[in-house]
Formats: structure tokens, sequence, C-alpha cells
């Protein structure tokens, strides 16, 4: 079947080019196009996220990367770790990895508040291959730098490429059933497990970083896959599916007397309907700004702080643990959807910053005895932020009419982004101010 983009309703999305109606497909039929788009957005989750990913577990090698003869990045496999700065105890790099997260996340953060603005007026086809290229890009550049700055450039490309996606494929699931949305978020969990743990399991087996990066060039072509061969057409979906009777139970975030309409129509609304649908969106934007806030101050700013000299690891290997625990932690909430519902977030929010309370002041005072207590708190703090995210766009789209969720979609992703993007900022004078503690 051939396929094309067209605007349709405010948005652009693949249809066949027959215009003759079909019947009505078997029910096996259906269970299988139910269960391609489950995969497609499950894999698109997955791809889309990769590579940001992959950058945050590799930010300590990129920024205390050696360079062997060859220009090729190298990491000491063995257990003895080399101080960045031996007048503290926290084994320091000159630049915090928030560095590399701000890379990693301020052109997500610009595109996801440019998106609702227009976006939508480009079709779905051209941003899937924009973010396709980027992450290819992002390895290659990163893979091949012969310093900081060409590494942190790369980490640019990264972030481009997972936000333009994240928006895409987000206000897509507007078009689809609302199952989609628990398997694209289980993808994305998956992405952090799969890339956080195929990084620290390909450099402890030996491979450079530059190797290992190479390595990952498959992950962009299976995102273009999974979207142009996977996904079937939209307009053979019912968006009400299953949970139809329980989104007619919950209380509407926007009461308006406007006829429904088919999703999709997000360029119809009005400034004035624009700003009373985001102020609604308040009650979920607000507590998952909280929880990627805490989450990101924790991963990116206290991570390499929390340095155990007493263990068989290197502060390189210490630190790819914790970034392939937390994920772990995250893809298992964000397939739990199906198991466990959770509609006030705020009690997430309130979870993470204890959390976070909690390691700050484990970095100063230094009164864990064991990495291990580090490691089940960071499992934890995954979980949190695992399920405050699957939970929140879940709410959301029970609780937005068809015509306000694609526009709902696109802009309360900017909560993450918007959380960690802060978090970044403060972390970095706050790892400046204590490594130059003796």
């Amino acid at each position: 079947m051939r396929w094309e983009a067209v605007r349709a309703r405010g948005g652009a999305f693949r249809i066949p080019r027959e215009t003759v109606p079909e019947p009505r497909l078997p029910l096996l039929d259906h269970q299988g196009a139910h269960w391609k788009n489950a995969v497609g957005f499950w894999l698109l989750g997955l791809c889309n996220n990769f590579s940001y990913v992959v950058m945050l577990s590799a930010a300590h090698d990129i920024l205390s990367h050696e360079r062997t003869s060859g220009n090729q990045s190298h990491v000491d496999p063995g257990p003895a770790p080399i101080p960045h700065n031996s007048s503290s105890r926290f084994d320091c790099n000159s630049v915090s990895t928030a560095a590399v997260l701000l890379a990693d996340i301020l052109p997500t953060l610009v595109i996801k508040l440019l998106a609702p603005l227009g976006l939508h007026l480009l079709p779905y086809s051209p941003r899937v291959l924009v973010s396709g290229i980027c992450a290819a890009g992002s390895f290659v550049l990163v893979a091949f730098s012969h310093s900081v700055g060409t590494g942190l450039c790369g980490v640019v490309l990264a972030s481009i490429s997972s936000g333009l996606g994240e928006v895409t494929f987000l206000s897509l699931t507007a078009f689809y059933p609302r199952a989609v949305i628990s398997w694209w978020s289980s993808g994305t969990g998956g992405a952090g497990l799969l890339g956080a743990l195929s990084y620290l399991g390909l450099t402890q087996a030996g491979l450079s970083p530059q190797q290992t990066l190479l390595s990952m060039l498959g992950i962009p072509a299976l995102l273009l896959a999974s979207y142009f061969l996977l996904l079937t057409s939209p307009e053979a979906q019912d968006p009400g599916g299953e949970e139809e009777a329980e989104s007619s139970a919950r209380q509407p975030l926007i009461r308006t007397e406007a006829p429904e309409s088919k999703p999709g129509s997000s360029s119809s609304l009005s400034l004035r309907e624009r700003w009373t649908v985001f102020k609604g969106l308040l009650w979920y934007i607000v507590p998952l700004v909280v929880v990627y806030f805490a989450e990101y101050f924790i991963n990116q700013g206290l991570f390499e702080l929390l340095f155990f000299r007493n263990t068989s690891l290197s502060h390189a290997q210490q630190y790819r643990w914790y970034q392939m625990l937390y994920q772990a932690g995250v893809f298992a909430s964000r397939s739990s959807l199906r198991c466990c519902h959770i509609r006030f977030t705020w009690a997430l929010a309130l979870l993470q910053s204890l959390n976070l309370a909690f390691l700050l002041a484990d970095v100063w005072f230094g009164f864990l005895p064991s990495i291990y207590f580090v490691f089940l708190i960071i499992l934890y703090e995954g979980l949190l932020g695992g399920a405050a995210y699957v939970n929140t766009f879940h709410n959301i789209a029970l609780e937005t009419s068809d015509e306000h969720r694609e526009f709902a979609m696109a802009t309360t992703c900017i909560s993450d982004t918007l959380g960690i993007s802060l978090s970044g900022l403060l972390a970095l004078p706050l790892h400046d101010f204590l490594c130059q503690l003796s």
C-alpha cells in the first residue's frame, strides 16, 4: 500500500491513496492492526529516546575522555579510578555532567516551547525523517569528536532528535486508540533501560566509547522503519477503544459547549481556547515539572558526587551503574499502566522531592556506608519518575475532548523538559561549589 502525507484538521498523517471507503475490517484484521500499532508505538518510544539516554550515560566519558594515538576515545575498564581533582573528596571532572544534560535538553526545550505555535502545520513524515537523521548524526559526531565542545555538539543533535520526535509521536497518538499511549510510554522506558544497559555492557566488555556509539547506528533506521512500514492508517481506528466507559466517568479538564469533533483539529483552536486548555492542564504539568526537576538534579547533579572509594567499581563504572538502575526503574513503572493507575500525581512529586533531599544530605554528610544503598534509592527514584510520566499522559488522554487532545499532548510534553532544564542550570553551580570542598 502506498502512502502520502496529507493535511487534515490542522495535522498531517498518512492515509491510503485510494479514496473509496473500504468495508469494515474483520475482527482478525482489526486485532492485527491493533498489535501492529502497539508494537509500532513501543518501538517509536524506544528509538526516539535511545540517543538521549546514551548521551547521558556517556556524559562522564564525554567530559573526561582521553585520546589515544589513533584519536579514539578511551575508557579504562579497570577498577582503579583516576582522580580529576585530587583536592576534592568527590573526584570531580572540571565540568559537571550537568553540562551534558543541558546540551541534551535545551534544544528539546526550545522545540517544545515552539511546537504548540505552529509545528502542527508541518506534516508528520518530514518531522520523523529529521528526527532519524539527527539521531544518526549524534552518534557519529560524538564517536569521532576530538574535543569536549565537538562532543557536546553531537549531544545537541541527539536533543533535537528526541525533542522533535516526542512532540511528533505524542501528537500522533491523538489519531489512534488511547491504549497506544501506554505502549509509547513503555517504549520510552525501554529506551532508558536498553540504552543505559547497552552502553554499560559494551564498555564493560572492553569496547571503546567510539566503537560502542557506532554500533548503535541501527536504532535511527529502526525508528524510520517503525513509522513508515509498521504503523497502520489511523482512519481505520476507533479512538475510544475499550477505555471509553472509563473516560466518560472522569472529570474533564476543560468544559466546553462546542460540539465534539475528531482529533487532529488543533490548528482550528483560537488563542483563547488554547489558553483555556493550558490552564486546565496545569494540574498535571506542575507536578510533572517537579518530579523531573528532582530526579534529574539527582541524576546529573549528584550521581557524579555519590562516589564510593570502598568498592571495586571505578568512578566511571559507578556512574554508568547509577544510570542503568535509574532507567530500569523508569522502564518498570512506565510499563505498569495496565496494573496501576495513579490519578494524583502530586504525591509522586512529593516523594521525588524527598528523594532529592535525602541524597543531597548524603552528598554533604556522607552517612551512607555502601554504594548498594544508593543503588536501591536510585531504582526507587526511577520508579517514581516513570509512574509520573505515564500516568500524566494517560490522565490527560482520558480527560480532554477529542478536539483538544492533540494540542494537550504536545503542550504537556514540555513539562519534563522544563524540569530537566531547571535542574541542569542549578546543578552546575552546585557541582562547582562542592568540588571546591577539601
